[in-house]
């Protein structure tokens, strides 16, 4: 089956559980008109129907192939790309004076769950582009981003991400690649990159590339990293192309899924080394690089989001089609469809809550980060600022569990043909492992949020968050609908279990960080678990409210995520507060 963007739930949760709405009357959106949020994405719709969605198929089965240092994609992957440019949509949020359109973060990030859900292998690349996009307008100096930030706006350029090695994944302070500074003021650079997305590929005629490379003298560490820009081939002075520059795919991965995205090593300096240009300041690389990754772990975690929905949207499709069984009680000849049997259902329902609670939790980061930079108090700014700082390690985190755990239920939903590669919920299961991998595993991102996150400010960000979270649990009770069962009360319970976990972390953090540190995966789930739960339940009365014809749907959603998912976090309390022994005796289990 193809793929349909559900964009009545896409801006629901756009405009009411992310606060899009909200922060558009407050002032911070300017004069946009948040109407245009519906027209952008209906129009993203069907370009991902018509043109994203049938190529991801052929992209899985073909792949890419490398031929004397180049890449070739998938058929039909080149003109889908020009087509995507002449849509204007790598242009969405660009910045204006660079030809982008300047929507918002928040629109682009639900038109970035729409190609991921079409096609995530494809979608995969403009969303690094988009990160080489923020990099270079933040810390770029204004004669780079005369030269490059226009077709990178446009996507007549793309760019790529260069900081792994060999030796140095999480641990990006052993890497080893160097650069050394000319004459002339480029710098030469020389070493080897490995697990480069779109490091090379046959789309456009250039790449633009930023690559992570320590100075001669540079301090060890971190502290001594700086940023380059490399291109593919240089550019001339009128804005033509000129020499190809030393950066070239010496090798492909061959991978688990993800097959039409080419994973390349990138070896610079076997003709003297490549030419380079340095982004912002001498060893103030990782800063500039974490203006790129925090654009990019928002734009994994939408992955997430869109892979699952589009595994939910094919499961729902071969359980109304697949007759197997009969309904308890009925009577007579024949097989019903196997969506009739509860356990099927309850599948179901746990696929498209969590989607739905992942959605919700990736557009409220955007729209922090839109007004962290939009509003024009700057104490509205710097709260805002926080907030997306504090929900970014949960948007890649929880959204892309949320995205393995759904691609999982949609093949046991297809069961045995789940397993067969024809009927393509394999491939969904497969493409969507890695986005809890890269871009910052997500026990980083759960290291993240208790070290850096939770203990910022004393916690202000997340006792500000949690006040919010109380006053939609508030109005759930005080609606007094039946309809929404015990979900006041689940909600209730689970946002003091995340209160009192919150408080023994931020204890913890300085004087037993170990402790800290062995639960920091269950409280980014716990932490998950309860706010998408609350901001269900946000979207839920939001539907009751404007009296939309469907608000029963969304109701009945958002009391199944309370009832079956958010209720594990009074569990997941104690595995945070009770297992750091448990976890601290694993030497003597694992290598005794």
């Amino acid at each position: 089956m193809t793929y349909r963007a559900p964009i009545s739930d896409m801006l629901l949760s756009l405009n009411h559980g992310a606060g899009l709405k909200a922060a558009v009357e407050a002032g911070h959106y300017g004069d946009f008109d948040a109407d245009i949020a519906a027209a952008v994405l209906e129009e993203a719709g069907k370009f991902a129907t018509d043109v994203l969605a049938p190529l991801n198929r052929v992209g899985d089965e073909h792949g890419i192939k490398l031929d004397a240092g180049k890449v070739t994609t998938a058929p039909g992957w080149p003109d889908a790309y020009k087509r995507w440019t002449e849509g204007g949509w790598n242009a969405v949020s660009g910045p204006e004076a660079f030809g982008g359109q300047g929507l918002p973060v928040a629109i682009n990030a639900a038109c970035t769950e729409i190609w991921s859900a079409a096609n995530i292998a494809f979608g995969l690349c403009p969303l690094l582009t988009a990160s080489a996009i923020e990099a270079l307008d933040a810390h770029g100096s204004e004669e780079l981003k005369k030269i490059y930030l226009e077709k990178l706006v446009s996507g007549e350029w793309t760019g790529t991400m260069q900081l792994t090695e060999s030796q140095a994944g999480s641990d990006v302070g052993a890497l080893r690649t160097r650069a050394e500074k000319q004459a002339d003021g480029t710098y030469r650079i020389k070493g080897t990159k490995i697990f480069i997305t779109y490091g090379e590929h046959d789309m456009t005629d250039n790449i633009v590339h930023f690559v992570l490379a320590r100075l001669p003298d540079a301090p060890a560490g971190t502290k001594g990293i700086s940023l380059f820009l490399v291109p593919k081939f240089m550019v001339n002075a009128d804005g033509s192309l000129g020499a190809r520059n030393d950066i070239y795919a010496s090798g492909v991965e061959h991978k688990l899924g993800m097959h039409a995205s080419p994973t390349c090593t990138m070896t610079m300096g076997d003709h003297g080394g490549a030419i380079g240009f340095l982004v912002g300041e001498e060893n103030q690389g990782m800063r500039c690089m974490f203006t790129m990754m925090n654009q990019a772990r928002l734009g994994v975690g939408l992955e997430g989001v869109g892979v699952a929905d589009r595994a939910y949207q094919q499961a729902l499709s071969y359980a109304q089609e697949r007759k197997q069984g009969r309904a308890v009680g009925k009577k007579g000849d024949g097989s019903d469809a196997i969506f009739v049997h509860p356990d099927v259902k309850r599948m179901l329902m746990r696929m498209r809550a969590q989607t739905a609670a992942a959605r919700t939790i990736c557009y409220a980061t955007a729209v922090a980060i839109d007004v962290s930079t939009r509003a024009k108090d700057p104490k509205v700014r710097a709260d805002a600022a926080a907030r997306a700082a504090l929900l970014t390690p949960m948007a890649k985190g929880y959204s892309t569990d949320i995205g393995n755990e759904v691609a999982y239920l949609g093949v046991q939903v297809h069961g045995g043909m789940g397993f067969i590669e024809e009927t393509g919920a394999a491939q969904h299961y497969r493409d969507a492992r890695i986005t809890a991998i890269y871009e910052g595993t997500n026990g980083i991102q759960a290291i993240d949020l208790v070290t850096r996150k939770l203990a910022a400010n004393g916690g202000a960000a997340v006792w500000a968050l949690l006040d919010e979270l109380s006053a939609i649990v508030k109005q759930v009770g005080a609606s007094n609908d039946p309809a929404f069962g015990t979900t006041g009360a689940k909600l209730r319970e689970a946002l003091d279990a995340l209160t009192r976990t919150s408080k023994w972390l931020l204890e913890r953090v300085t004087s037993a960080p170990n402790e800290a540190l062995a639960g920091a995966t269950p409280y980014l789930q716990q932490f998950g678990a309860t706010l998408g739960g609350c901001l269900l339940a946000s979207e839920a009365l939001a539907a009751k409210g404007d009296g939309l014809a469907d608000a029963p749907r969304y109701v009945s959603l958002a009391r199944f995520f309370a009832e079956n998912i958010t209720v594990q976090a009074g569990a997941l309390e104690r595995t945070v507060t009770e297992s750091a022994e448990s976890v601290a005796a694993a030497d003597a289990v694992l290598l005794g």
